[in-house]
């Protein structure tokens, strides 16, 4: 039977064109309002871009965003395992340090770390209930404000990761863990060499959106006159008084930040999706080895 060709034409669409155009019109208006307005000091965002003092904040910002995401991971992990525990002072422990640091606002966080001397003058390590003390530190000297910024943000982030790695956890088909243990594997060895490694398809996507997210949040540490991009852009803008302008730079700043940090989570993304493509997808992948060659 000869198969007849299709002659298929798409039917117009003149509402999605019409939206287009709106849509188009509409970038194009905003971009020549924002570019021609005078209000906004283009000269003076276009010098203090490469200035000094935005770069020291810029490189304050993703210091505390790396070294953040990795304490929280870390974290996240560690309360991750303690909530699959069977020991039920494990999971209490690990569900209470859950529920409280997400219940509590990060705002409300950071000003309590800047200001635990209040509540310990000293911080020191040594024997419990009144013992000796070994070393001992003023609290106000130790817990300076980029260490404050660093415990919020690390400790709330915890919280959210320790979600994201159990939630990564529990993808994990149970056989898998069954046939490690038949194997002879130990718990901790069955965790690390083959449950985390197939969470991570699970879990990368969004620790990636948190670090992105981490890289804005930073922002908040201003409230505890930390040094980071948006404290930095304030001390300037209270000097001569360019706040828009100042603001504008420090966006610009963000946006560069997290485009190449989601660009990064785009390839980090496709690394651990390898394996796991459609069915097509695979079958051409297997079959390459052959193109061209005869049976």
């Amino acid at each position: 039977m000869t198969e007849l060709p299709v002659d298929a034409v798409r039917p117009p669409r003149p509402g999605r064109w019409l939206a287009a155009a709106v849509a188009g019109l509409f970038l194009i208006w905003l971009a020549y309002t924002i570019i021609v307005n005078p209000n906004l000091h283009w000269d003076v965002i276009i010098a203090f871009l490469g200035d000094g003092r935005i770069l020291g904040g810029l490189w304050v910002t993703i210091q505390l965003t790396v070294l953040s995401m990795v304490i929280g991971l870390a974290l996240g992990v560690l309360t991750a395992v303690m909530q699959q525990s069977g020991d039920p002072v494990l999971r209490g422990a690990a569900a209470l340090y859950t529920w409280f640091f997400r219940g509590t606002p990060l705002l409300v966080q950071l000003i309590f770390w800047f200001n635990i001397g209040l509540v310990f003058p000293t911080i020191a390590i040594g024997i419990p209930f009144g013992g000796p003390k070994l070393v001992e530190w003023q609290a106000n000297e130790l817990v300076t404000p980029f260490t404050a910024a660093l415990l919020g943000l690390a400790i709330n982030e915890g919280a959210y990761m320790a979600e994201i790695v159990r939630a990564g956890i529990r993808s994990v088909d149970p056989g898998q863990r069954e046939a490690a243990e038949a194997l002879g594997m130990s718990h901790s060895q069955v965790l690390r060499r083959v449950v985390l490694p197939q969470a991570m398809r699970v879990i990368v996507p969004p620790t990636g959106n948190q670090f992105i997210s981490m890289l804005k949040t930073t922002s908040m540490v201003s409230v505890i006159a930390g040094a980071e991009l948006l404290t930095v852009a304030q001390r300037i803008y209270l000097g001569n008084f360019e706040v828009i302008a100042l603001l504008v730079v420090a966006s610009i700043w963000y946006v560069v930040l997290t485009t190449i940090a989601s660009v990064g989570q785009h390839f980090v993304e496709r690394r651990f999706e390898r394996g796991h493509g459609t069915l097509p997808a695979r079958v051409r992948r297997n079959l390459r080895p052959f193109a061209g060659g005869g049976v």
